[in-house]
């Protein structure tokens, strides 16, 4: 971290010893104050320790979704995957988490997102492993777990289907922040649910780092799912 020393108030100004040599420019940024140290002759610890500063700290990385690091919601979840196994982000350790919230009967926009899912999960090769997919259903209603597990197979044997009770529902999408509402259909009894169609990607540490919005390029997310399977 560099540091601009100012001269205490009131005190002297400091007077250049007769005969020394006049510097060229006054010193300014790291580098040049750790030449100006050398040639003082104050040693090549503190020299050195001045070149450090230049390269100590690491650029933010750049995401295409929107970056989350540091929220203080969606942190954790715990829920009944449909294997009937309670399941938290811990379980995960390791691997890029990606979570969304949907259900079985959604006509358009789940199938797509567990579509892309799969692609993504290809396009990281050897890597694919490492991405673990999470399907909360806001319908647990009618996805039951028979109706999940053949859900989640029809795009990947890996995906996980988790399915909350209707309390679990309201309490996890509220920590989430997710939306997500019953309509009734044109016939009676019938019904569709309205939701949030977003995905939360955490890394393998289990830190919530991004929201990807629906319709997030195949290729963009892949990029985003890489450099947080780089960082550890």
């Amino acid at each position: 971290m560099n540091k601009t020393w100012l001269p205490r108030a009131g005190a002297a100004p400091a007077r250049r010893p007769e005969g020394a040599a006049l510097d060229p420019a006054p010193p300014s940024g790291p580098r040049r104050r750790a030449l100006h140290l050398l040639a003082r002759g104050a040693g090549a610890a503190g020299a050195l320790a001045l070149l450090g500063l230049a390269g100590c700290s690491e650029a933010k990385p750049s995401f295409n979704a929107i970056d989350l690091t540091g929220a203080d919601y969606a942190r954790d979840f715990r829920l009944t995957d449909m294997n009937g196994r309670e399941r938290t982000l811990a379980d995960f350790r390791g691997k890029v988490v990606a979570v969304f919230f949907g259900f079985a009967q959604c006509p358009d926009v789940c199938p797509t997102t567990m579509l892309e899912m799969k692609q993504i999960k290809d396009k990281l090769g050897a890597d694919g492993d490492k991405l673990q997919v999470i399907y909360i259903t806001v319908d647990p209603a009618r996805d039951t777990a028979e109706v999940m597990k053949a859900y989640m197979e029809a795009f990947d044997p890996g995906f996980l289907a988790l399915i909350p009770t209707a309390e679990q529902l309201a309490a996890t999408a509220k920590d989430f922040k997710v939306y997500y509402k019953k309509v009734d259909g044109k016939t009676p009894g019938s019904y569709t649910m309205d939701h949030s169609a977003a995905t939360y990607l955490y890394d393998p540490q289990g830190r919530l780092r991004l929201y990807a919005r629906y319709g997030t390029p195949v290729d963009a997310m892949a990029a985003d799912i890489q450099a947080l399977l780089k960082q550890g």
